[in-house]
């Protein structure tokens, strides 16, 4: 009796801690992720924005309030589901579509005249090549993908939360890339937006005991596109530095 008595209190409080990281994953989540943004970035937006010399282009002033904008964004609506506030959540999700456009457009635009700006100013070891064009442009157009994805299965809560969590974590490449281990940030960041992630599987395996197929699919996509990008950055592929030399021109 006694021992069935521990097995069943034990099950009771699996459950209980089950329970808890469903409700409270996904706001988690989101202060986690700012976390990681403030951190990544707080090593060089003093240096590289806010008393920049040169000072950058009023582009980038743009695109760090956005960006700013959308993880502020994020952990409201979070935090607008976790309080069971959903019909404010929908309300306030065309805004975010609109946040995500602009987000694209000037992501897009900002990456191109950084570049440029970089090439003119910097060194040459510290401005990079122009094939580094890659990583922002393969960044914005994860969060992108991701995010209509997630609009267009809004009526399907359970794959709309998860493609929302991955798109919101494909934009913390910047920070991670900006972590003061500099082999890490350089070579490994892409894994930082991966671990952020793979919480996101380990969730469902604490709740649900199986992992959502919206992970199973997404996750081996992304690294691919990962490894891809890395190598065509690294090896310096002539048929890239031919395209970006393009774009920037």
């Amino acid at each position: 009796m006694a021992t069935s008595a521990r097995a069943s209190a034990s099950v009771s409080s699996r459950s209980r801690a089950a329970s808890a990281v469903g409700r409270w994953f996904y706001f988690g989540m989101s202060l986690l992720i700012a976390a990681v943004v403030i951190y990544g970035f707080s090593h060089t937006v003093n240096q590289n924005l806010i008393h920049a010399a040169p000072p950058r282009p009023w582009l980038l002033w743009v695109h760090a309030t956005l960006f700013s904008c959308w993880v502020a964004f994020f952990i409201m609506q979070s935090g607008l589901v976790r309080t069971h506030n959903v019909p404010i959540h929908r309300r306030l999700g065309w805004f975010g579509a609109g946040l995500a456009v602009a987000m694209t457009l000037v992501g897009i635009a900002t990456a191109i005249v950084m570049r440029r700006f970089d090439m003119r100013f910097e060194s040459a070891d510290a401005a990079g090549p122009a094939g580094f064009l890659i990583v922002p442009f393969w960044d914005i157009t994860c969060f992108t993908v991701f995010f209509w994805l997630a609009v267009n299965w809004r009526k399907k809560p359970e794959m709309h939360r998860r493609l929302m969590l991955i798109a919101t974590c494909a934009l913390t490449a910047a920070a991670w890339g900006r972590m003061p281990n500099q082999t890490f940030a350089f070579v490994w960041f892409y894994s930082g937006v991966d671990a952020l992630i793979l919480l996101g599987a380990l969730r469902d395996l604490i709740v649900m005991k199986r992992v959502h197929r919206v992970y199973w699919y997404a996750l081996p996509a992304l690294v691919v596109g990962q490894v891809f990008v890395m190598r065509t950055l690294l090896s310096g592929a002539s048929w890239w530095a031919r395209i970006a030399n393009a774009i920037l021109r």
